[in-house]
């Protein structure tokens, strides 16, 4: 069996620096913090909703694009856990034996990169190729969902930032195709059950 990789010495000193601050801080900002970091994903997934529900008033191409961001996001979270099973970083609770926030994952959950992260980042920049409102919004809850994961101890600092870039450069390698050809798979769906996904009565 291949050991676990220890991270600790990229920034085990800043992630450390975080959890004390996390310990002290008011029991009111860490409840708040660790909720998001727990049930924040659902966010986005509201965001991806809002975001087709717009573009079925735009265009059908529009509606495809939208209609694409939950797919290419899975597709992000694939990329993010092949990366996990390949680096088999353990997690810095583990390995630094800190008090966190978080219950510390049993062994073999790695810890590079964040899926959280990856996921957030996925769904914030897929959803700016849809609406840059929503993005700019889905941009900002990315980038608290990437804090909160050092904040309640799940990460270090250099696996979320390795999660973020994992997510938004699987999206941007990948929607582009899609908006490519979204007219051509607009027209293809019009003439199956479908159509009422692309665009509104």
């Amino acid at each position: 069996m291949i050991p676990a990789l220890d991270g600790s010495s990229v920034d085990g000193p800043a992630y450390t620096d975080v959890v004390d601050l996390a310990r002290h801080a008011p029991t009111w900002l860490d409840d708040t913090v660790s909720a998001w970091s727990t049930y924040g994903l659902a966010l986005f997934a509201v965001l991806m909703a809002v975001a087709w529900w717009r573009a079925r008033r735009a265009s059908g191409a529009a509606s495809v694009t939208a209609l694409a961001v939950p797919f290419v996001v899975v597709v992000a979270y694939g990329a993010d856990a092949a990366l996990k099973l390949l680096v088999r970083e353990d997690r810095p609770c583990r390995s630094l034996r800190v008090v966190t926030l978080e219950a510390c994952p049993a062994p073999g959950d790695w810890s590079f990169p964040s899926n959280h992260a990856a996921v957030a980042a996925a769904a914030a920049v897929a959803l700016l190729f849809v609406s840059r409102r929503l993005g700019r919004v889905a941009l900002i809850a990315a980038g608290a969902m990437a804090a909160s994961r050092v904040w309640v101890g799940a990460h270090y600092p250099h696996d979320v930032l390795a999660g973020v870039l994992t997510g938004a450069l699987t999206v941007l390698l990948v929607m582009p195709v899609v908006r490519r050809h979204a007219g051509a798979l607009a027209d293809r769906l019009a003439a199956t059950r479908l159509h009422r996904l692309l665009a509104a009565s």
